[in-house]
């Protein structure tokens, strides 16, 4: 008799054991939570280098002194200066170009889950100089005196296009054809130093273009940039004082390669402690 009862008695105690069991939570009811986006990998601060080539777009006359041979050069006749800037009848549409280089900073953001949006400032050393092989002398009236015809001081190349530095502030807009290759549009502000004939002033204008860029390392990026540059304001138009200015106009066509270190590039999401 004391057997079956303790028999029952293990039986009610195991069965209790088990309903107890059965009223706690098991994994399989536990919340499920979802993994963290991967991170980032555009968004933050970057910096780096570029290097490429410059042309320009678009002819460009080249630009020679001319005076009135009746009067010393630079005097005043009749409150005009004998000394004038004038289009010379070469073109430097074909053969002004050169090697550019520099480096940028920018600053990117990416809206997920496809686009890119941000800012770029550069600041480019270049050996843009024209190369023309003459120029056809153009006979112009003087001003100074009826009947007498302006001849040139100069024939040779030093009134062509000459772009020694420029540099750029650009929005940018992107979209990321793949998590690691960003195809962007660029525009904004644009300056520079022009020289024409020995004389130099910094002009101000516009930029656009676009690009390719492939995150092909953590924190790495090469770049593929192409810039259109039209420098349309500011300065002045020539040296001395020219009494009739060509005013310049220099339009230039950039290309090159780039690349650049992103500061918080993949940087890891927050870990989330569970209690």
């Amino acid at each position: 008799m004391k057997n079956t009862a303790s028999g029952v008695a293990i039986v009610l105690i195991l069965g209790a054991c088990a309903a107890h069991a059965a009223d706690l939570p098991f994994a399989k009811d536990a919340p499920v939570f979802a993994p963290p986006p991967p991170p980032a990998l555009w968004s933050g601060f970057y910096g780096g280098v570029n290097l490429g080539g410059g042309w320009a777009a678009g002819g460009q006359n080249s630009v020679l002194p001319y005076a009135d041979p009746a009067f010393p050069i630079g005097a005043s006749v009749y409150g005009a200066t004998n000394l004038f800037l004038l289009p010379g009848g070469g073109n430097t549409s074909n053969n002004t170009g050169g090697v550019v280089g520099g480096a940028q900073v920018g600053y990117n953001f990416e809206l997920r889950p496809s686009i890119v949006i941000g800012g770029e400032a550069d600041i480019q050393g270049a050996s843009i100089t024209g190369g023309n092989a003459g120029n056809t002398i153009v006979a112009y009236p003087s001003p100074l005196a009826p009947g007498d015809v302006l001849v040139p001081l100069a024939t040779g190349n030093g009134g062509n296009l000459g772009l020694p530095w420029f540099g750029t502030l650009r929005g940018r807009v992107g979209w990321l054809a793949m998590p690691t290759l960003l195809v962007y549009g660029a525009a904004g502000f644009a300056y520079g130093e022009v020289t024409a004939f020995n004389s130099s002033n910094t002009r101000t204008g516009w930029t656009a273009g676009g690009g390719l860029e492939w995150m092909f390392a953590s924190n790495w990026s090469a770049k593929l940039e192409y810039l259109f540059m039209d420098l349309d304001s500011g300065g002045v138009t020539g040296a001395w004082g020219w009494n009739y200015g060509y005013h310049r106009h220099p339009q230039v066509n950039v290309l090159r390669l780039g690349v650049n270190y992103h500061f918080n590039s993949g940087a890891p999401a927050p870990v989330l402690a569970r209690y």
